[in-house]
């Protein structure tokens, strides 16, 4: 049992040492949660898409992922182009701020849009692959048979994480009232996205 709990906080504190940095998916699940917009379909699929790339890594298939460098180009031209366009459409809004919270008639477009958004931003980024997947699932291979235990703490960091970032948003958006303060979050968000867009493009 003690080996198991080590195993599964050392799983976590890497987890949690991968994810919480400044980035395009983190910007992005924090906008949602400020704008209390399609905030629990943007944590939720944040969290499953980490738990099953978690599982791909600790069953062994980073090895694959690695060992296909084509696959990871295209995967950092695609996202570093969406990256870019995303962080273009924030740089606008700063121009044109809109308002702050969707209307009741743009709910399930705005809904449907983020769901979108938020599978591009996970899935077409290359780093996470070699983070999540190759990194994780070598480090987990080092635990032997605990490696599952291991796996299953740093999905939950990013279950956790995620929570935190998406519903934890939402209290700062009564200090965001103002479209003068959204200005200066879409250009912190535009900033992310084109910087990380241009890093993608220029390392595929």
């Amino acid at each position: 049992m003690t080996n198991a709990l080590t195993a599964a906080a050392a799983g976590f504190g890497t987890g949690l040492s991968l994810i919480v940095a400044i980035g395009a998916q983190n910007a992005f699940v924090l906008r949602q949660g400020i704008r209390r917009d399609a905030v629990l379909a943007v944590v939720g699929i944040c969290a499953l898409s980490d738990a099953v790339l978690i599982a791909l890594g600790v069953g062994g298939v980073g090895a694959v992922v690695v060992a296909w460098p084509g696959a990871l180009t295209a995967v950092g031209w695609i996202g570093g182009a969406f990256l870019l366009c995303y962080g273009a459409l924030a740089a606008r809004r700063v121009l044109r701020p809109g308002g702050a919270l969707p209307t009741e008639g743009e709910t399930t477009v705005s809904r449907r849009r983020a769901v979108l958004t938020c599978l591009a931003l996970t899935w077409l980024n290359p780093h996470v692959y070699l983070d999540t997947v190759f990194l994780l699932g070598s480090i987990a291979a080092h635990r032997g048979p605990l490696r599952w235990t291991f796996g299953l703490g740093a999905a939950l960091a990013s279950l956790c994480w995620f929570a935190a970032l998406g519903f934890g948003g939402r209290a700062l958006g009564r200090f965001l009232a103002r479209p003068a303060a959204w200005r200066v979050l879409d250009g912190l968000v535009a900033a992310t996205m084109i910087a990380l867009g241009g890093m993608l493009v220029a390392r595929a």
